[in-house]
């Protein structure tokens, strides 16, 4: 059984660390837009923030995580802050990390992992992955071809045996580049969802509907999605809770809203007060995928054809 930690441990891995300026005013992450590499890009700009709060969780006394990679996409002289209270995107960071890990370690024949990302995620090289495992991230092209330039410099490497894929937000068809990728969708398989940028509710349910196609029964859809979703199509009698089930439940999808608030107290954490505009979720697979559907139904039509021609030759 693989390790259920979420950082690799072995061999020791040195965390990159540009300089920092601590704020103790601020609960802000302040990126200093003039070291990005095109600082107009707002998809960047998203993907070093996010960076900037796992290389701050990095460097606590007592992480939840560690992402010794973090470091290398935020520019210098950031300016950091170390309260006692946890952000909810880090939480969410370890609960997704923890989700992952165990289910890959305790599915029998699970060894397909999607990732939908800003592209800057380092999931693929900071977690212990079990031997075989195919990841596959679905982020930005131009943001995820930035990040494999400054990983492939600082030496990161993804686990042993394992292999990782790239698939550009930008494909016309999703499932179609999965799959010429290798994804077998009559084969297990895990997905999560955090950071990648969702522009509209038609394509989040886009997206929604390809992982239906895709994903066997009894596989899970992970992550965290902004708030607003819900709330555009929320009316008076709708809760979140509500507007989710029936999202979800359309694609075949049981899911289950999670309280920051709880995965802080099951951590002995405090969760920061302030707003945050994302739900984090975890959704189980009820149908069948597309592919399941076309073996089984080639497989009935074969026992249909051998029957009749048993019949055909008793008479």
């Amino acid at each position: 059984m693989g390790s259920l930690t979420s950082f690799r441990k072995s061999p020791p891995i040195a965390v990159i660390r540009p300089s920092i300026r601590y704020n103790g005013k601020s609960n802000t992450v302040r990126v200093s837009a003039a070291k990005l590499d095109g600082d107009n890009d707002p998809l960047l700009r998203a993907a070093v923030n996010s960076a900037a709060l796992r290389y701050q969780e990095t460097h606590r006394p007592e992480p939840l995580f560690v992402d010794p990679y973090a470091g290398c996409f935020v520019p210098p002289n950031i300016q950091m802050e170390m309260k006692q209270q946890w952000h909810h995107f880090c939480l969410a960071t370890k609960f997704i990390d923890d989700k992952l890990l165990r289910t890959v370690n305790h599915m029998d024949g699970l060894k397909q992992v999607v990732l939908l990302t800003d592209g800057m995620d380092t999931r693929p090289y900071r977690l212990s992955w079990p031997t075989s495992t195919i990841i596959f991230d679905i982020s930005p092209e131009r943001v995820f071809k930035s990040a494999a330039e400054k990983l492939a410099v600082v030496g990161a490497k993804i686990p042993r045996s394992c292999l990782f894929l790239h698939v550009p937000l930008e494909s016309c068809n999703i499932q179609h580049s999965l799959r010429a990728k290798g994804f077998n969708a009559n084969r297990p398989s895990i997905w999560a969802i955090q950071g990648l940028a969702v522009m509209t509710l038609a394509s989040f349910e886009e997206i929604l509907s390809a992982i239906s196609s895709l994903a066997m029964n009894g596989c899970f859809f992970i992550g965290e999605l902004p708030a607003w979703l819900a709330e555009t199509e929320i009316g008076v009698k709708s809760s979140k809770k509500q507007w989710m089930d029936k999202l979800f439940m359309s694609n075949g999808f049981r899911v289950d809203l999670i309280c920051y608030k709880n995965v802080a107290m099951s951590l002995g954490k405090e969760l920061a007060s302030r707003r945050y505009k994302n739900i984090l979720f975890v959704a189980e697979q009820l149908r069948f995928s597309d592919d399941q559907m076309e073996t089984w139904r080639r497989e009935l039509q074969r026992v249909q054809d051998e029957g009749d021609e048993e019949g055909f030759e008793e008479l």
